[in-house]
């Protein structure tokens, strides 16, 4: 997405019905680590299912930039590796745009190398924090040279050999413990990341898969100590199937729930554990979703979803959940804006570092389209209204970040008024074909000048 170009408002407008069969876009965090360990595995690594965002193609030219060879064939990726501690040093910036997750994952791997690199994104990216990835980096001996506190632009230079850490994530993140242990691939020794709090296990899973030799136990805190042994061989996988992005799944699945008459099916959507809290709590507020066709894919869980229109009501969250929905509550807020009681939902605080401080854009949404809500430094309560009367008609705006642009475009199909987004150019990040899909299920869009005639 361009910076300069011009932004596109759009409108939802609320839908008669939805109903069909959609498949949604492959899994991010598994597709950013899919190029990632591709790309340094010794082999060629063919992929399938991944997600064609913009944040993901990033991170696959940032991965040609430090040595891999990437082509398309089809709808499959083939990525030629180039070996654990083989990454050359790159001769251009390292640009992220909007990926986050690339960015903070790629600091780790190229950290703890002998070179230098540099970091840079757009402006919503340049306003995020890198520090805590960049804090247990500098234990490792990575200097980091930056022109405003630990934010983008920035560049790293690895020392000539990395020291190995024990080092306890102070907040629940995936994102965190992923460059931790990717930093230890070219570290000697062993490095280990301890997680009080277990997030998404994608990297370790993965790691496992391209034969790195690391070992997970629990303590009697129950707190994970994830060890990996840095400077072993890493062997590519011939074909690696990335499931499709339960994130990306939200969408469709809070809308079928709040339009009256909505009966889809939603396929190939990832089970892992770690990654179902939406789920759990939309059947704890009475959703009907049926999990069907349960099957394994590339070594994660798969299921079909059955998604008809439900009566929701208000129920309590709690912050335990958070890492396991984190990206999830701005479109769990809209289920609640059409929810029977009040919704609280608790331990948000990372939602005030995402694309966008998503706590207060999502309040600030909410509020310009009348769904009564309570903010909180980290938390939020939704008193719904069913039905959506009365909601909707306002205008909202999206800060650059693709999941709030995609929940209020949810929240316009089910209230009584339309709902416009800012800009909706952002939305190909993550889910190039939402409009397409979501249209295709029934959804009504228009340019912002014709709902404001409507």
């Amino acid at each position: 997405m361009q910076a300069n170009a011009k932004a596109r408002p759009l409108a939802a407008h609320r839908a008669d019905a939805l109903s069909g069969r959609v498949r949604v876009p492959g899994d991010k965090s598994i597709s950013h680590r899919a190029f990632l360990f591709g790309g340094l595995a010794a082999g060629t690594t063919r992929i399938s299912g991944l997600l064609e965002g913009e944040d993901v193609l990033a991170t696959g030219r940032a991965m040609a930039a430090l040595g891999a060879r990437i082509a398309k064939e089809g709808d499959v990726y083939v990525v030629e590796g180039v070996g654990n501690g083989c990454l050359l040093e790159p001769e251009t910036q390292l640009d992220f745009g909007n990926a986050g997750t690339g960015a903070r994952l790629t600091m780790g791997l190229v950290g703890v190398y002998d070179f230098q690199s540099t970091f840079v994104g757009d402006a919503s990216l340049s306003r995020r924090p890198m520090g805590r990835v960049l804090d247990p980096l500098r234990q490792m001996g990575v200097e980091v040279m930056a022109r405003s506190g630990d934010r983008l632009p920035l560049s790293i230079r690895g020392p000539r050999v990395a020291a190995p850490i024990t080092y306890r994530v102070p907040m629940a993140s995936a994102q965190v413990k992923s460059a931790v242990l990717l930093a230890g691939l070219n570290a000697p020794g062993v490095t280990t990341v301890i997680e009080p709090v277990m997030t998404r296990d994608h990297t370790e899973k993965m790691l496992t898969g391209f034969g790195a030799s690391l070992s997970i136990e629990t303590d009697a805190d129950g707190a994970r100590h994830i060890a990996l042994e840095g400077q072993g061989a890493l062997k590519a996988v011939p074909d690696l199937t990335v499931p499709g992005d339960p994130s990306s799944a939200a969408f469709p699945l809070v809308a079928a729930l709040i339009v009256p008459g909505a009966q889809i099916v939603i396929e190939n959507v990832l089970m892992n554990p770690t990654r179902t809290g939406l789920i759990e709590t939309l059947l704890e507020m009475g959703a009907s979703i049926e999990i069907a066709n349960r099957r394994n894919e590339g070594g994660e869980d798969v299921a079909d979803l059955h998604v008809r229109h439900s009566d929701l009501k208000g129920v309590i969250v709690p912050p335990e959940r958070a890492p396991s929905m984190i990206d999830e509550y701005p479109v769990l807020a809209i289920a609640a804006a059409f929810a029977e009681g009040t919704t609280v939902m608790e331990g948000l605080e990372e939602l005030r570092v995402k694309e966008s401080d998503r706590l207060a854009a999502v309040a600030r949404g909410l509020a310009a389209n009348g769904v009564e809500h309570v903010e909180g430094e980290a938390s939020l309560s939704v008193t719904g209204m069913p039905g959506g009367k009365g909601l909707g008609g306002g205008r909202v705006a999206t800060h650059l970040d693709h999941r709030i642009a995609m929940s209020f475009l949810v929240l316009g199909m089910a209230s009584e008024k339309p709902v416009t987004i800012d800009d909706a150019r952002m939305i190909a990040t993550s889910f190039p074909a939402f409009e397409t899909m979501m249209a295709g299920l029934g959804a009504r869009f228009s340019e912002e000048t014709d709902a404001l005639a409507s």
